[in-house]
């Protein structure tokens, strides 16, 4: 079905986090509006990406005011995918979501303010701990709704919460092949080469095999 043209004004862009975005929205909660949620930008490339939707959003209004149909539907076209998402693709993202959906749940995953709380720290800032931890590889976070996640697992709870010391290895290991979530889902995998054991149950009692098992697991994505 084609899009009829009409007439619509175009409100400036906001961007930010979600919070503050809805704090400075005075309009009614049922007016349309449209929501582009980005993850991991910094505030100047999120500037700049709002200020050229908002330039993009002023053209194609403009041309829904001005255009025939056949011109509109020639504009809408542009906005989608060349093909259908096939079958393959939508059982591969429902995998994802599945798979996602499973480490969020399990339990094994903290912000950096509780691993500050957990390790007592007492600096001015204590949350910069397991941020610099990331920044060198010591520990690894994921990314969900604009937060950093560490692995509890990768602490040592005998060592005021510091990172295991196996950790740098197989995060270093592994980067080469996988981002974050991939690496979370490797460590809450069940492995052969483990004897069935995942490899985040092994890192404090087996370290040396979690590591090798790190390095099978690259040597083979770099081979198949």
């Amino acid at each position: 079905m084609g899009i009829k043209a009409e007439k619509f004004d175009i409100r400036p862009v906001l961007t930010g986090d979600l919070k503050a975005i809805s704090a400075r929205i005075s309009t009614n909660a049922d007016e349309p509006a449209v929501v582009l949620i980005v993850d991991r930008a910094t505030p100047e490339a999120l500037d700049a990406l709002g200020k050229s939707i908002e330039m993009l959003a002023h053209v194609f209004s403009q041309n829904m005011q001005k255009a025939g149909q056949e011109t509109i539907d020639q504009i809408v076209s542009l906005f989608l995918p060349q093909v259908p998402v096939s079958s393959n693709l939508m059982r591969e993202a429902q995998m994802l979501a599945k798979a996602k959906k499973a480490v969020l749940e399990s339990g094994d995953w903290v912000t950096a303010s509780d691993i500050a709380k957990l390790g007592e720290f007492t600096t001015n800032n204590p949350s910069s701990g397991p941020n610099k931890w990331k920044r060198h590889n010591r520990l690894f976070a994921i990314r969900h709704n604009g937060s950093d996640y560490f692995p509890v697992y990768g602490l040592d709870n005998d060592a005021a919460y510091r990172p295991l010391p196996a950790m740098r290895e197989v995060i270093n290991i592994l980067a080469t092949k996988k981002n974050s979530w991939g690496m979370a889902y490797w460590f809450a995998s069940v492995s052969s080469l483990l004897g069935g054991k995942r490899p985040q149950d092994l890192l404090v009692t087996d370290p040396q095999r979690v590591i090798e098992a790190a390095m099978d697991e690259v040597a083979g994505i770099t081979h198949g």
